[in-house]
Formats: C-alpha cells, structure tokens, sequence
C-alpha cells in the first residue's frame, strides 16, 4: 500500500472541496476517472491517511460563539483535566497537548448570551485546582483550509515547502481581512431543531443521504430536503465541507495549535491569506478584538524548525510580534471530537445549564479524590 499521495489523489480531494463530498459522481466526471476508481482512491486514503469527509457548521448563524481554551494542567492531574473540560456539552474538541504545558487545548462554541458562565465554569476547574492556567480566545468560525495542489510538485508528486517564497508571499498578499475571519458581533440563531439533526449528521459523514437522515429523525424525505434546501443552504448554516487528511507521515510528522499576534489589522490580513491555501494548515481563525490568529497546523517534523525559522525572520522584520504554540497528543484516548451539542437545544433555544455541568464537575472531581474513578 502507497505511503504517500500522488497526483490523482491530490486531485480528488481538491475536486471533493471543490464541487463537495455529497457530489461524488460529479466529482469523478470532473476528473475523468471512473466513479469506482475514484471510491476505491477514497477508500484507500481513509485507512492510510485518515481522511474523513466532513462538515463544518457555521456557529456565528446557530448563536453560538467560538472559544479556543487553553488549559495547563496541575501536574499529575493531566488526565483529569481533560475529562473536566470534556464533559461540558459545549466543548466539541479536545486533546491532551504539550511542549510549553502540559494540559489540553478544547475547541467549544457556546450559546452568545452564556459565555460568562462558561468561563465561570473553567475558572472552578481551576478554582478546584485541576489546571494552574486556563485561557480561552474567543474567535471568529475557525474557517476550513481544504488540501490543494499548492506545494504540491506534480512531476516528483512530492510535497515541497519553499518557504523563502512564503515570506515573500505574506509581505505582498491583500491587506483586506477574509470574510470569514472578520469580526461579527452578530451571532444570531437562524435554525430551528430539524435543521440542527441535520447539521449533526452531516458533521459525522457529509455524504450521508437525505433519506437516511429522514430515516434518523422519524420524519419524510420531503421535509428534510425542504429544511436542508431552505434552511441550512440559504441561511448559510455550513461553514465548510471540510475534506479533513493526514497528507505527511503520521509518525514522523506533529499536529499543533499556533497563536500569532500582530499590530495591525493589515498584518493579520497578509499573513491569514498566506495560509488559506497551504498544505500544512487545516484551519485558520481570528481572535475577536485582536490583532492575533489561531491555527491549527501539521507538519513533518523536519520541516518544523524551517517553519519556526521563518515566523522568527518576520519576528525581526516587525511584521509578527509574537507566537506561541503546542503540540497536540492525537494517541488513542487522548483527544476527542463530537458534533454542535444538538441534544442541549430545546423549544428553540439553547439550553445551559450552568448548575448541573458545575455539579458534574464537582462529582467527577470527588469521584477522582475518593480513587474511585
């Protein structure tokens, strides 16, 4: 079995972001390869690189608001940590994480008007003395960077990272900042219950049938389609299909959360657009009312310390003031991802309830003082 992507491969899943995963036959005519061949390539990246066809909802249109939580943990309590941020409802992903901590880093999108509770109920994490530090960036939608032929070199079918044209890229990109990365005080609720199934679904498996999430939900065919067409489509309830691959060698190769911070909008703009087309970037957000970016990126390690290289070049140039970052535990057991919290929305509304994930928090913290957990 090839451990590595050639050129058709690449291909593909440009034309899956492209004309989108739910658009299979589409995508094949486009290429001109058989719809078989084109699977059996899907297939075979699944297992090898782990490729997985998925949704990215747009939170800012379901009311909710994103947050990057960084969490450091109390030592020796690591895995407690992750297990106490993990069962609030509104933390969607987490992983174990390390380099400058040990802790976790946690992606959670949290009703508008129920943010200050749920920084409430990080700080009793720490309060309980299960994290030393916890610091959550609330940001745009981390918008979806899909793999393109960019630094992709089609007679080697290798990966290239000429990063010296990088740089030069950075300093002459646009200074208007991308939709997506633009800062909204307008987080406003445009779905109803039947439209949040449905999202959920499709975050799980973006190729799932309309009929199948009919047969989900107990209702007909005709309403869904109806809800999908008329609600998540027009409402723009989907951020991204998000066509999510490993392309590196997973055991040679780190995935890691970077935060940079700038001193002007215009810098932020240059250097977010530099990354919405790179191979070593899954996704891109901005942190709201700062001149800083979040990203989560994977590399080859050999290519990290050019990477690093670089960012310290625009240290000293003055265009980046500063960068931090760790590295993400992507072991069995040691992250997790699950879908927009459909079963905490009732009559319309978002429900949480503060009181009871303060209470879990106190029982899963008891239980683990007693040595019972």
């Amino acid at each position: 079995m090839r451990n590595k992507l050639d050129l058709t491969d690449v291909e593909i899943l440009e034309g899956l972001a492209k004309y989108g995963p739910r658009n299979l036959a589409k995508v094949a005519k486009k290429l001109g390869i058989p719809r078989g061949t084109m699977l059996s390539r899907i297939k075979r990246m699944s297992s090898s690189f782990y490729l997985r066809l998925l949704t990215t909802a747009y939170h800012a249109n379901l009311g909710l608001k994103r947050a990057v939580v960084f969490a450091e943990a109390t030592l020796g309590r690591e895995n407690l940590l992750f297990n106490c941020i993990k069962l609030n409802p509104f933390c969607i992903y987490i992983s174990r994480c390390y380099g400058m901590f040990e802790g976790c880093i946690a992606g959670c999108v949290v009703p508008k008007e129920q943010t200050k509770k749920f920084e409430d109920f990080l700080l009793e994490v720490r309060e309980l003395g299960v994290a030393k530090d916890v610091k959550t960036l609330w940001s745009t939608c981390l918008s979806t960077v899909n793999l393109t032929q960019t630094w992709f070199d089609r007679l080697s079918e290798t990966w290239i990272f000429p990063w010296d044209k990088w740089l030069e890229e950075i300093r002459s990109s646009e200074s208007e900042v991308p939709h997506r990365l633009k800062d909204s005080g307008r987080f406003i609720l445009k779905a109803d219950e039947t439209d949040l199934f449905i999202l959920k679904e499709l975050e799980k498996n973006a190729t799932i049938s309309l009929t199948a999430i009919a047969k989900k939900l107990g209702t007909t065919l005709q309403n869904v389609r109806y809800h999908f067409e008329n609600h998540v489509v027009k409402h723009e309830l989907i951020e991204a299909f998000q066509i999510a691959i490993l392309p590196f060698e997973r055991a040679i190769s780190d995935m890691l959360f970077f935060v940079f911070r700038f001193d002007s909008e215009d810098k932020v703009s240059k250097f977010a657009r530099s990354l919405l087309d790179k191979p070593f970037v899954n996704m891109v957000g901005k942190v709201l009312g700062e001149n800083a970016l979040i990203s989560q990126i994977y590399l080859p390690r050999v290519e990290f310390r050019n990477f690093v290289d670089a960012l310290s070049k625009l240290v000293r140039e003055g265009f980046l003031q500063s960068y931090e970052y760790v590295l993400q535990d992507l072991r069995p057991g040691n992250w997790s991802r699950t879908t927009i919290p459909y079963e905490s929305f009732k009559h319309g509304l978002w429900m949480y309830n503060h009181r009871r994930h303060i209470k879990d928090l106190h029982d899963l913290f008891n239980k683990h003082a007693r040595g019972t957990d």
